[in-house]
């Protein structure tokens, strides 16, 4: 793209000069004088003309003192012999008719020519499709070569059963008589379904590392234009190329893109849209067979798809790629984890028991992230310490140890964290602490991190009034050591989270005894005018009483677990808070020890700590140091 740019201003350069050089001033180039027909006959009258060239009515000459000069006649029938009967030396040619210069050419067509090519520039611009001024209905899918980047099944982990499914369909593509002698049929299609970052994009590059077939790769908006029917077009064009050379796979990406279903929404649906989607249900499943045309899709959103995209006979196959447990965690970790060097302390197990909820892409970033951490410091290998720093700023945000705090404001946020923290211990069905700070990360001024101790895939009731009292822990904190006129919106976020799960409880869950095991107010967003519009339904006015009722009930109920557990531990809610202004970083392990053992963390070459532990500052809470080993 850089040399293409650099031609074009080098033939911009050259036509201006050319410009410039044929319209300059042309009687700067001229060396000869001009001179008037009286003057010129006087001369000859006076025997000064020595020499002269006639072109046509153009004469030019030379004087005898060696002065040229120019000049016009008209038509004198007795120029010639004048000038003879005088001794002049004459020199006859007719008018020359030049053939114009190839620069000549190219500048008196510059005009043209520039007209033109703006105007296929822009023509290729609104169309977007390949094939020039021509191509409009042309499909843009793309044949993956192995040369450029291949990936493999090696490359994929943690997500075995995906695996086991989309083999099957290149082992059908590599032997399909093992299928056919027992009547099976290749499946049509097959769809990734599952949520972003879970590696449905890598798993379709692995097919076509795997598959000796052609690879077409497309996305979704590819298809949408600006012109109707011209997605239908190139739907054609995309099974067409698949026919020439099938077998082979096309791998259609963010399908929802074109997918959606038909006549949903306000002020009736796309029609360019829905005409592209009706062409792709007919390509795959209509009159005309495609044999051997396998088309694979992706999406992270298979509740608004059309059904009859989901129909047997169309995506026969619907691949779930989750997230990946603690195995599968640990299994992707080996993958990337071999792009970096890392120290001998590095637990791949013990990473991956502390990122439940990651996705593929989220450890590869974690990865990533450790290696720039460490490369930062300067060291050689990437230790555990900069794994988990990197994990802290994956989950929690990078921190902003330059904004500036006063001292009430840190003061506030300790106790703050200190309530989520003390709640959290007390609170049987609670995830473990990992981690409470006072740094500011991210958008918060501090972070209570709790992790589970495995994989969790349904959630009991006292777990989620658990995590309702643990989000009211703050609030409740700045209450009783500050007052109610003191507290701060500092628990925003806090209470939209816990209001946000007790109404799933109840129109969602089935949690609540007042309106039993019911689903409410499933809520469907829709754009008109460009202005979202949310819309409730199965619920009466009196119900939506009745849910509100009910999620503030549970609400309270969260809000005075909590007033409860810090009231009766207020001793320990000063502890933690105080400590968490000396240390700003406290781990679950060290959180323990010094709630319920009494023992602060001893922290090596840390002035600040020296300086807070020689004061009077940890003094009058009691506390011993812990032992050294």
């Amino acid at each position: 793209m850089n040399l293409k740019n650099l031609m074009m201003w080098g033939v911009i350069v050259l036509l201006v000069v050319g410009l410039f050089q044929l319209f300059q001033n042309p009687k700067n180039s001229i060396a000869s004088d001009k001179m008037p027909f009286s003057e010129f006959l006087k001369n000859i009258d006076e025997g000064r003309v020595v020499q002269v060239e006639i072109k046509g009515n153009d004469i030019e000459g030379v004087l005898s003192d060696g002065t040229v000069f120019n000049t016009y006649a008209p038509n004198d029938p007795n120029l010639v012999e004048k000038l003879t009967s005088k001794g002049v030396s004459i020199t006859a040619s007719p008018i020359e008719d030049k053939m114009p210069s190839l620069l000549g050419i190219l500048l008196s067509w510059f005009p043209m020519l520039l007209l033109i090519g703006v105007w296929i520039f822009f023509m290729r611009q609104m169309q977007g499709g390949r094939g020039g001024a021509m191509g409009f209905g042309k499909s843009k899918a793309k044949l993956l070569s192995e040369a450029r980047g291949k990936v493999t099944f090696n490359d994929v982990a943690g997500i075995d059963e995906a695996k086991e499914e989309v083999e099957e369909i290149i082992e059908f593509l590599k032997d399909p008589r093992k299928f056919r002698k027992l009547g099976g049929k290749i499946p049509k299609g097959a769809l990734l379904i599952g949520p972003p970052g879970t590696g449905k994009t890598l798993l379709a590059r692995a097919i076509a590392g795997e598959a000796n077939v052609p690879f077409f790769t497309i996305s979704g908006s590819d298809f949408v234009e600006m012109f109707v029917g011209v997605g239908a077009s190139r739907v054609r064009d995309m099974m067409d190329q698949g026919k020439k050379n099938a077998p082979c796979i096309i791998f259609i990406d963010e399908i929802d893109a074109v997918g959606r279903s038909r006549g949903a929404g306000l002020g009736g649906g796309n029609d360019e849209r829905e005409q592209t989607l009706n062409q792709l249900l007919v390509e795959m499943d209509g009159f005309d067979t495609n044999e051997g045309v396998i088309i694979i899709a992706a999406t992270n959103r298979p509740d608004v798809l059309d059904p009859a995209l989901l129909r047997p006979g169309r995506f026969d196959r619907q691949v779930v790629v989750p997230n990946p447990d603690i195995i599968g965690r640990e299994a992707i970790l080996k993958v990337h984890i071999k792009k970096i060097n890392i120290g001998p302390d590095v637990k791949l197990r013990t990473i991956a028991r502390g990122t439940p909820g990651f996705s593929g892409a989220d450890l590869a970033n974690l990865c990533n992230e450790s290696a720039l951490l460490a490369a930062r410091k300067n060291k050689r290998v990437v230790t555990m310490s900069d794994i988990e720093e990197a994990k802290d700023k994956v989950m929690m945000g990078a921190e902003r140890r330059s904004m500036v705090m006063t001292e009430d404001d840190k003061k506030l946020t300790a106790y703050h964290e200190g309530g989520h923290a003390i709640v959290a211990l007390n609170e049987q069905a609670s995830d473990p602490i990992h981690k409470a700070t006072i740094i500011p990360r991210g958008r918060a001024l501090g972070v209570v991190w709790t992790l589970p101790e495995r994989d969790k895939y349904s959630h009991t009731r006292e777990y989620l009034e658990a995590n309702i009292s643990k989000a009211m822990g703050g609030r409740v904190a700045e209450e009783l050591i500050f007052g109610h006129a003191k507290v701060t919106s500092g628990a925003s976020s806090d209470i939209q989270m816990a209001t946000r799960l007790a109404k799933d409880m109840v129109t969602k869950f089935g949690m609540s005894t007042e309106l039993g095991p019911l689903s409410y107010g499933e809520n469907e967003d829709e754009v008109f005018l460009g202005r979202s519009i949310t819309r409730q339904q199965n619920m009466s006015e009196e119900t939506a009483k009745k849910v509100d009722f009910e999620v503030k009930k549970i609400v309270d109920n969260g809000y005075q677990r909590a007033k409860k557990i810090l009231s009766e531990k207020k001793e320990d809610l000063h502890k933690l808070a105080k400590a968490l202004l000396v240390y700003e970083t406290l781990s679950g392990e060290e959180i323990k020890d010094l709630i319920i053992k009494n023992i602060y963390p001893k922290r090596a070459n840390n002035d600040d700590v020296k300086e807070a532990e020689s004061s009077s500052a940890l003094g009058s809470l009691g506390l011993k140091p812990k032992p050294a080993h």
